[in-house]
Parts: C-alpha cells; sequence; structure tokens
C-alpha cells in the first residue's frame, strides 16, 4: 500500500469530513449549458457524477452518479421570479467518510444564486428512478425519505440505504448569505452562494478509456465524445444523463450498431456483453435494469430479499435487435479469430446471479426466442400473427411514452423491419459457422428456415401498414393542422403533387387498422433492410417533405407527423409531447446512416439515388444547424418569422418531460458523418 492509500483509509477509518483527490486532471470534466438546466459532468478515479442546476421558477439542485445509478436531489418551493445559477468552482472528485466510517464518493463544487430566498421544499436521495418519479409525479418511497439536519451555516441530508449498507448525501455550506427558518437567504448583493457536496456509497463503475473506446476514424466532436465517455463503462454503456445513468438494451444496441465503424472492439463487445448478460432464460432482451435502493426496495415488495438487479422485459423490439447488431460486429467488423473469441468468452448473468454462459450460448438462446416468435406469422401472413405489444401494455418500441405509439398494438418497425432483420442475421450467423459450437440438431432446423422465414415477412409485413390518401384530400387536412399549429402550409403543400400520398402507419391497432401518423421509424428498414428501388425512392420522399406534409423542419426530422389523425390524436402528438411532433438526434442519425447505406447499393436506378441524395441534402443541413443540440436527447420548436427554431424539451410550460444532456445515441455523430 502506497503511503497516499495509507493515509487516505487512515483519514476515513477516523471519520474524516473528506478527502480530495490530487490535484491532477480529472479523466474527463466539462459543463453543458441546455435550456433552463446548467451540466457539469465529472469522471475522475471511483467518481463519476453528473451535478444539474435548475434556473426559473421551479429551481432545484441535482447530482447523479453512474455508481447503482443513485443520486441526490434538493427541490426548493416555487419562486416568485425567476433564478439563474452560476457555477463558480466546477465540481472537484471528493471521497468522505458516512457516520460508520465507510467509503462515500462524490463530489464538491461552489454555485451562487441570483435570488433574494430559497425555501426548501423536499429533498430526495436514493436511486435516480426514485428522483425521476418524484420529478415527475412528486412521490417517492417513505422507506427513504430523510429530513435536513442544520448545523450552523450547513444544511446536511445524509440517510444509509434502506439495508444499513453506505447510502447518500447531500451537504449545502451557505459561503454568502445565511440560513433563515429552513430557507437560504441571500446577501446584500442579492445572491446566495453554495458548496455544494453531494456522495453515493453505491459501487463505481470502471470507466472506458478513450484509446479503447474511439478509434482513428471518430469524428472530432468534443462534445459527443464527452457525452459518450461519460456514459461508457466495462459494465455496460448508460443510456443517458441525468435521467437514465444506467443500462438500457435498446439504447445499447442501437448505439453500438450506429457508433460500430468507430468503436474499438473492447467497447463493442463491452455494449453487447452486457445486453447478453441480461437475458432472460427465454432469450428475452432486458428493457431496463433496477439497481441497488430500487432494485432491494422493487425485491422486498415480491418476498424477495437482496439487492440483486430487477430487469424489466417488457420491451418487443430489443429482442429482434441483438441478431442483426451482433452479426454486423461478428461478420462484417471482427476478423473470425476475434469473432470466435468472443463467442466463446464467458458471460456473467445478471438475470441468473451467480452462473454464466458463453457469449455464443446466450446468443443461440436469444436466437431461438426470435424464430419462435416469427413461426406463426410466418407459416400464415395475417394481421394476428404479427409481433404486439405484451397484454396490457401501451408501449413496447422505443417510443415508450404512452401515446408513443398512438394507442397502436402492432409497431411498424418491430414487424416489417427488425424481425426480418433477425431472422437474416440468425440464417446469416449460422452459414458462417460462428455458432456450430451451440446449436443442438433442433437448432439447426430452426435456422435452415430463417432464410425462407425472413423473406415472407419482408414481403407481407410492410404491405398490412401502407397508408394511402389521394392528394387531394391529404391538402386541406395538411392545411387545417398548419393552422392549429401557426405554422406556414405553403412549402408542404408544394411538395405533394398530384400523386397520392402513400407512407408506412406509425403503428395498427388490435383490429390491424392503421395508425396514420407519419413517422420516422422508416430509418430502421433503410439501416436493416434493402427496400425495392420504387419503395425505397415512395418512403424517402415522404419523409423528406417539408412539415406538415412530410417531417423536415428547419431545426430537424420531426419522428411523428399526426397531421392526416383525427383531432383527439393530433392534440397527443404535439411539440409538448414527448414523441410528438419534436426531434430526436438519433432518429435523425439513423435516417442518415440509412440513408448513406441505401447509396453504397449498386441496383438503384438514376432517379431513385436522386431522391435520396436530395433528402441527404436537405437533412444533414438540419443538423448542421442544430449541431449545439445533436448530444441531447430530443428538443421542441417554436415558429417564428416563417422559420422552426429550437426549444430545449423540458424548457417548455407544456412539455411532458425534459431531455438529458448526455444522451448515448446521440452520440453516434461521431460516426455518421455528412456526405463527403
Amino acid at each position: 500500500m502506497t503511503r497516499a492509500a495509507r493515509l487516505l483509509a487512515a483519514l476515513l477509518l477516523a471519520g474524516s469530513a473528506d478527502v480530495a483527490l490530487a490535484q491532477r486532471p480529472p479523466e474527463l470534466a466539462y459543463q453543458l449549458n441546455e435550456g433552463d438546466n446548467l451540466n457539469a459532468f465529472l469522471r475522475n478515479g471511483a467518481t463519476a457524477a453528473h451535478l444539474l442546476l435548475r434556473d426559473g421558477a421551479e429551481p432545484r439542485i441535482l447530482v447523479a452518479f453512474p455508481a447503482g445509478n443513485s443520486g441526490v436531489g434538493l427541490w426548493f418551493e416555487r419562486a416568485a421570479v425567476p433564478v439563474t445559477w452560476r457555477l463558480d468552482r466546477a465540481p472537484a472528485a471528493i471521497t468522505l467518510a458516512d457516520a460508520r466510517g465507510r467509503p462515500l464518493h462524490g463530489i464538491r463544487a461552489t454555485a451562487s444564486v441570483a435570488a433574494p430566498r430559497l425555501a426548501l421544499r423536499q429533498a430526495v436521495l436514493s436511486n435516480v428512478r426514485f428522483l425521476r418519479d418524484y420529478q415527475s409525479v412528486g412521490r417517492f418511497p417513505p422507506e427513504v425519505a430523510g429530513a435536513p439536519r442544520l448545523g450552523g451555516d450547513t444544511i446536511t441530508y445524509a440517510r444509509d440505504r434502506a439495508d444499513g449498507a453506505p447510502g447518500y448525501r447531500l451537504a449545502l455550506r451557505v459561503l454568502a448569505g445565511r440560513i433563515e427558518r429552513g430557507a437560504l437567504v441571500a446577501g446584500r448583493d442579492g445572491r446566495i452562494q453554495l458548496e455544494i457536496t453531494a456522495a453515493t456509497g453505491d459501487t463505481p463503475l470502471t470507466g472506458i478509456a478513450l484509446p479503447e473506446l474511439l478509434n482513428a476514424n471518430a469524428a472530432d466532436d468534443r462534445q459527443a465524445r464527452n457525452a459518450l465517455r461519460f456514459l461508457s463503462y466495462r459494465e455496460k454503456f448508460l443510456a443517458g444523463s441525468w435521467r437514465f445513468d444506467t443500462y438500457f438494451g435498446r439504447d445499447t444496441l442501437m448505439s453500438v450498431r450506429l457508433l460500430m465503424p468507430v468503436l474499438q472492439p473492447i467497447a463493442i463487445e463491452a455494449g453487447l456483453g452486457a445486453v447478453l448478460a441480461r437475458l432472460a432464460a427465454d432469450g428475452d432482451v432486458a428493457h431496463e435494469e433496477g439497481l441497488s435502493e430500487f432494485a432491494l426496495l422493487e425485491n422486498r415488495k415480491a418476498g424477495r430479499s437482496g439487492d440483486a438487479a430487477t430487469l424489466d422485459y417488457a420491451m418487443i423490439d430489443d429482442d429482434f435487435m441483438l441478431a442483426p447488431v451482433t452479426a454486423a460486429y461478428l461478420l462484417e467488423h471482427a476478423d473470425p479469430t476475434r469473432a470466435r473469441a468472443f463467442l466463446a468468452r464467458p458471460i456473467a448473468s445478471e438475470a441468473r446471479p451467480g452462473t454464466s454462459e458463453p457469449a455464443g450460448a446466450a446468443l443461440l438462446r436469444n436466437l431461438r426466442l426470435v424464430i419462435e416468435r416469427a413461426r406463426g406469422f410466418a407459416d400464415a401472413p395475417a394481421v394476428d400473427r404479427l409481433v404486439a405489444l405484451r397484454p396490457g401494455r401501451m408501449t413496447g418500441q422505443w417510443r415508450d411514452s404512452e401515446e408513443g405509439l398512438g394507442r397502436g398494438r402492432y409497431p411498424y418497425d418491430v414487424n416489417a423491419v427488425l424481425v426480418p432483420a433477425a431472422l437474416d442475421a440468425a440464417a446469416r450467423l449460422s452459414a458462417a459457422g460462428l455458432l456450430d459450437p451451440y446449436v443442438s440438431a433442433s437448432d439447426r432446423a430452426g435456422l435452415a428456415r430463417a432464410a425462407a422465414m425472413a423473406a415472407t415477412w419482408r414481403e407481407h409485413a410492410p404491405a398490412l401498414f401502407r397508408v394511402e390518401l389521394p392528394a387531394r384530400e391529404a391538402a386541406p387536412k395538411i392545411a387545417a393542422y398548419a393552422r392549429t399549429l401557426g405554422v406556414s402550409a405553403a412549402p408542404a403543400l408544394a411538395s405533394l403533387g398530384q400523386a397520392p400520398l402513400v407512407y408506412h402507419a406509425l403503428s395498427l391497432d388490435e383490429r390491424g387498422r392503421a395508425v396514420p401518423i407519419l413517422n420516422s421509424d422508416e430509418g430502421f428498414a433503410l439501416l436493416f433492410g434493402e427496400p425495392p428501388a420504387a419503395e425505397l425512392e415512395r418512403d424517402v420522399a415522404a419523409l423528406a417533405r417539408p412539415f406538415p406534409a412530410g417531417l423536415m423542419t428547419d431545426v430537424g426530422l420531426l419522428v411523428a407527423n399526426p397531421a392526416l389523425a383525427d383531432a383527439a390524436t393530433q392534440a397527443r402528438f404535439t411539440p409538448a409531447a414527448y414523441h410528438g411532433a419534436v426531434v430526436w438526434s438519433w432518429q435523425q442519425a439513423l435516417f442518415a446512416a440509412g440513408l448513406e447505406r441505401q447509396l453504397k447499393r449498386l441496383d438503384l436506378p438514376a432517379a431513385t439515388r436522386t431522391v435520396l441524395t436530395d433528402a441527404q441534402s436537405r437533412l444533414w443541413r438540419a443538423i448542421t444547424a442544430t449541431r449545439a443540440m445533436q448530444s441531447s436527447e430530443l428538443w421542441s420548436w417554436t415558429y417564428r418569422d416563417g422559420r422552426y427554431e429550437v426549444v430545449p424539451f423540458g424548457a417548455g410550460k407544456k412539455d411532458v418531460d425534459e431531455s438529458n444532456a448526455a444522451q448515448l445515441w446521440s452520440t453516434v455523430y461521431l460516426a455518421v458523418r455528412p456526405p463527403r
């Protein structure tokens, strides 16, 4: 043990207040202002933390930690006048001791706020899932409640985890101003200055060093690189911060696929390994994991003890993403030796703690599930044999808000694109011989049918989602919808021409009727499929038209356009809805990557290539115009002086949530580049 390590251990055992890391540059530190949120990120040693200071009429201080997806947050009462925070000293990594001498890892920062008075409303110290709940619905479990302790110039919140394990701490020391009757009161200059200390006792993750994360082909985009580094760990990739500092299957798979050309093999295998580690016994891909105190309380509800991760298998799209993403790596990026070594690598199961199996065996379990779920439609194509959302649920793919699929039951992307792509991947992996060490005789029979099953799905499933409307009927609907939004309909109407408006519905309802929302999920078909030229030309043109005839705006490609739906549906797909008429960064990247992939085909006629290159140019103009937002999860817009302008999602009064400042799948522009 080094002298420094002995000193740290001695101080912790002695119950010292804290120990700052040595004064050397941190591994990663950056700041980002977005809407009303001032964000500061830090990764150094055992600490990884995201400090968020919220401006406006509802201020808050929040620190999220990738360790255990834990966090501490303090919400203040509504301010009479909107407030503005200033970060006076950036977060520094610290290790401090809890009341029992156990180490907590966290940050210390100094911030000030222009406000005469901030009254404390509620603190939540626990798992980020509970902080999210309090932020959105104002509730959290009583087991995680904690009261403030006032002492001189300091307000401290501290508690052990519900099982007595090392917990969480948030302390505010007033450097300018004073504490008065449970409130922070400004000094004569009208400002309150605070030293903020926040820490967690959850187990730190192991960051992936930059040389092991990206190769030389990655774009020199500092903001995207910073976000990806903060979210990348050997154990897993995190979906986004502050709200999703943990594993999400879909986010991992789509990000790995889009970033694959610029990721190092270690990083790709970390992502794929995390998904394989969380497979259910039948091969179902886990959507999200619950960790630490969230898992502890969920296990108690279920009559189980301990804090083993809880895994959510409610989504259906991720089950059909694993195969094509893994096949892309093993067959197109890794050399055969590395591919076989990865498949032979033991994967410790998070779903069945204490067990492990080769990655190839885990992958094969997923392929069995894919083939079994696809069998019914392949044998007799019909709507009721499509892959549906799970009973009782309104969500099941990436549009995972309650209204995201327009109340449909059968998503377009899953059935028309992902199922056949997964079947194709199974056939390709089998033909390459990579699965041979892990297959049984019955597996071989199923894999032998996979290619034919994929062809049946590709031939019959997309047609079930086809929507066609004569231009003379579409035009008045588009004009009326434009009036409700206060936007110009002229460019949209001019783009229609005389041909019918044809596109794929977002989903089908339980009776097989189309939910007539134009949507960006066509990007999946461009990335994972090879549509016939005429269909490709038609589908790309439909998306690339100016909104509200298509999806294109000055601020990006919208993910949904309900212009042709009824008024009630339009009211659920507004620019304030999480999956409404808003821009999601990764969906633009998906469309861009898909266009690039299709343009590499040698079988497309000149007319089709012209439509694709025109759409590509318009898309990249919008992406370039909103470059500052690329690493954000999503954004909304306003219309002023004949143009669309960016509005950070969560900044509007009607916005149902807020965007993550660092989002995993929004970093994919490190690989998805403008055409040269």
